[in-house]
Order: C-alpha cells, then structure tokens, then sequence
C-alpha cells in the first residue's frame, strides 16, 4: 500500500452562498419531493432543505448556485469525496459492458485480491459480497450460528449495526423502542466510553470493568449459547466513540472463553477512517468475522463480510445460494468497490486520513477551553466527534433546540455538519486537504463564539 499521498480531488475548497438557504429552486423541489416521499429520511437532508446539483471532493453545489463544505461525509460513505474522476471513470467503463448478475467479472476478482492483500487478521480473506449493512451483518449471525451450532448473541450499548429484525434487537439505543418484540438471545451490555462512563472501575482498568460487568449481565440474564459477540472497534452512531485500545483484546479474551466468534463491524472504521487501514489494527484485535460497507463502494451501495476458509465453509451457510444476494457482487458493484480500494492506496488516503485528522483534531482541541459548552473534541484519522453540553461537570448534553441553531447557522455559513446533536460527529471525506479544514473550522468557531455570545449553552 502507498504512504506517498497525492490526491485526485480539489484542495483548498470554500463555501460560496448566492442565495439565501435553502434557496427559491431547492425550495419548490423539496416542496414537491415532500408530497411524494414517505416521512423517515436522514434528518440532516431533512432539516438542510437544499437540492444537489453536483459534488465534488469536499464540497456540494446545490440548484441555486450555493455550495457548501460537507463534513458530514455520507456518514462514512463519501471515503473518496465527491465524483472522484477516477473512480466516476472506472464506473462508466464498467456500466458500457455488463452490471447485473453473480457470474464472475474481472472487477470481482480484482476487488477480492485487493481484500486479500490487506486483511484485517490472518487468513480473514474469504468474501460475500451484499448491498447494505445490514445484510451483511444478518449474513455475519447466520455464518456465526450455522458455525458455533449456537443462536445466541452479545452486542454493546451504543452499538449500531442496522436496521433489520437481527441487528435491530442487537441495536444499544432507544431507537428501537416501539419497534419490539426483538430476536431471543439478544443481549445488550456497556460499552467502554472514556467521556461517559457507564461502569465504574474503582481505581482498577476501566476497560476490563466494562467486560466483567457484561460477563456478569449475561450470566444472570441467562445466556449460555452464545454464537458471537458483535462489536464496532469505534462506535459511529454513538458519536464517534473511541474505546480504551485494551477493550478489544479483553472483548475477544471473553470470546474465546465462551466459544463464541467475535464479529467486528468495521462498516464506518475500515479502509483508512481513523488513520489506520483497519479501525480493529488500534487495539490488535485479531477479529474471527469482519462486516464491511460505507467508503468500501466509493459511494455506490456495496456491503462485505469477511472470514476464514474453516468457519464460511460452514453449511448451511456455505451451500449454493446459503448466502448470497440477488445484488451482491454484481460486476457494477464490484467495480465500483475495487476502483476505491485502488484509490484509497493508490492516493495514499490511509495517510492522509492520518495526517489531515491529527491536524482536524489539532484545530479543534482548543475549543475544550475555549467554549463554555465544549465538554471534549475527540478523534482518530478523520473520525472525529465533538461533545456539546450544558454542563462540562455533569455532562448533561446541550438540549436539541440548542444544537439545532448550531447546525441552521454553520449552513447558513456554507457548511454541512452534524451538529444537531450533542455528540457531534465529524467524518469528512479521506481526500480533505488542510485548507479546506481551515475553512471549516473557521466557520465551527464563528458559530461557537456566537453560542457562547448570547448563552444559548445556558438554556
């Protein structure tokens, strides 16, 4: 893998606002859009209002000429930044000769090759290809029941890992509330967040505090099957949570005492996210599974799960059409993912996700001392989280009208963000430069002084 950086995508990118936002043209549309489509989009396209136009690396155009600074990313999707010429290319090149179906394409071979060079633990190489998430996660619980003979599963608080019945009931946040009743054998424990700690440790390692306490929920709430224990080595949803480097090895020591797989869901930390090229390489943690998806397709909807030859060998799983999906692996897909595995070493992005983030976090630290309301700026790589509260002692999170004109006035500014809630989640593309950085920062601290101005923290 390539640790030169040189990037295919513009630098030193700014905001340019011609209108007010959103402007008159994204106005109708959405207007138009909002009497045809069903309620439960992502509440930051919600609550922007803009109509895109075009994108490209770190910024979006919408139809009224105004363009924005997008930190947001795609939540993880948007590794390359916007309609990265190489990989818009690799697509039209793939699209003119064939895009459906599961026979084998050269795109395919090159792309399970590529996993192959870099994988996350020895002999973790064996692919099936999905197209979202969460079907890989459900191909993941199978893999690991139709393995271990056993039906059970341990998840964390926190955790997200998709939407669907499975990795719904193993989902560690009220989200699910009104969604019940969820799969048996599911159980939800803490999860070692160092800002908000749910176990107390007594002096003694927290990390390890952590793991005794959730040994101990599962015993006495009765589970004695456990297929797998599914974790994110950095939890996205939660707010870009990162756990001590001694959590995983102690996850996976649990694992192993009770013949259980651990899953890694690397969905948002792999490819290079957090400055290394696997979220998991932080800890050590040698996973049994892995789940993949987000920068993993370039932006095109491609998902993965990874394993070795003795566990995806396992039947049922393992029998003709066990595991596969009517999209997964077709040739578009596949080459959308092999040309951003190509890209992402090819430009150096691992590296530059590395260095570009040390200098985010670098920017942003001061802000701890600097705003009354900044609890703690965290950060690996460009995976970087911001918590917003009322009282830096208590931690109590800054309240959801607060957080919301946090997020109206950096888009009135020129920049996408998701600042309307307290643990602010920064992910920009892996192609950022430090300019444009400088760009958002820039308008994160004018937005802040005028929190801190009028005392809307107090509230």
């Amino acid at each position: 893998m390539s640790s030169e950086v040189s990037i295919s995508q513009p630098k030193n990118q700014k905001p340019v606002l011609k209108t007010e936002v959103p402007g008159p043209k994204s106005r109708a549309l959405r207007t138009l859009e909002d009497t045809l489509i069903a309620p439960g989009l992502q509440g930051f396209a919600l609550m922007a209002g803009i109509v895109v136009a075009e994108a490209r690396g770190s910024t979006v155009t919408d139809i009224d000429g105004n363009t924005f600074i997008d930190i947001i990313g795609g939540i993880g999707v948007n590794g390359l930044g916007h309609s990265h010429p190489k990989w818009v290319q690799a697509i039209k090149d793939q699209v003119t000769h064939a895009s459906v179906g599961s026979f084998t394409s050269q795109a395919r071979v090159e792309l399970f090759s590529r996993i192959a060079e870099r994988p996350p633990a020895s002999g973790v190489i064996h692919a099936q290809l999905y197209s979202g998430g969460a079907e890989a996660v459900e191909s993941a619980l199978r893999l690991a029941k139709c393995y271990t003979g056993k039906t059970e599963f341990v998840s964390f608080w926190g955790g997200f890992h998709g939407k669907t019945m499975g990795a719904l009931s193993l989902m560690g946040s009220d989200f699910k509330v009104g969604l019940g009743p969820f799969v048996p054998g599911s159980y939800t424990v803490p999860y070692a967040n160092p800002y908000r700690p749910t176990v107390s440790s007594n002096g003694s390692n927290y990390a390890q505090a952590c793991v005794d306490f959730a040994k101990k929920q599962v015993r006495e709430a009765g589970g004695k099957d456990i297929a797998a224990i599914i974790i994110e080595p950095m939890q996205g949803t939660a707010g870009n949570v990162i756990p001590p480097d001694d959590f995983l090895p102690a996850v996976k020591v649990w694992a192993e005492s009770i013949g259980a797989l651990l899953i890694v869901d690397e969905m948002i930390t792999g490819f290079g996210r957090t400055g290394k090229y696997w979220g998991s390489e932080h800890s050590g943690v040698k996973p049994d599974i892995v789940t993949l998806g987000k920068q993993f397709g370039g932006g095109y909807p491609v998902s993965a799960l990874l394993s070795r030859d003795e566990i995806v060998n396992t039947k049922p799983w393992s029998n003709p059409s066990g595991s596969s999906s009517s999209y997964g692996g077709n040739p578009l897909a596949s080459a959308a993912a092999a040309a951003s595995l190509r890209i992402i070493d090819e430009e150096g992005l691992v590296e530059n996700s590395r260095k570009v983030g040390e200098y985010f976090l670098k920017k942003l630290k001061p802000f701890e001392d600097r705003f009354s309301f900044v609890g703690e700026v965290r950060g690996r790589g460009l995976f970087l989280g911001v918590e917003l509260v009322k009282d830096k002692k208590t931690k109590e999170p800054l309240p959801r009208t607060v957080t919301n004109r946090v997020f109206d006035e950096c888009l009135k500014r020129g920049l996408l963000t998701m600042a309307y809630a307290a643990s602010f989640r920064i992910q920009p593309a892996m192609t950022i430069d430090e300019g444009t950085v400088d760009q958002a920062v820039a308008i994160l601290d004018e937005v802040f002084q005028l929190v801190e101005r009028e005392g809307l923290w107090k509230r």
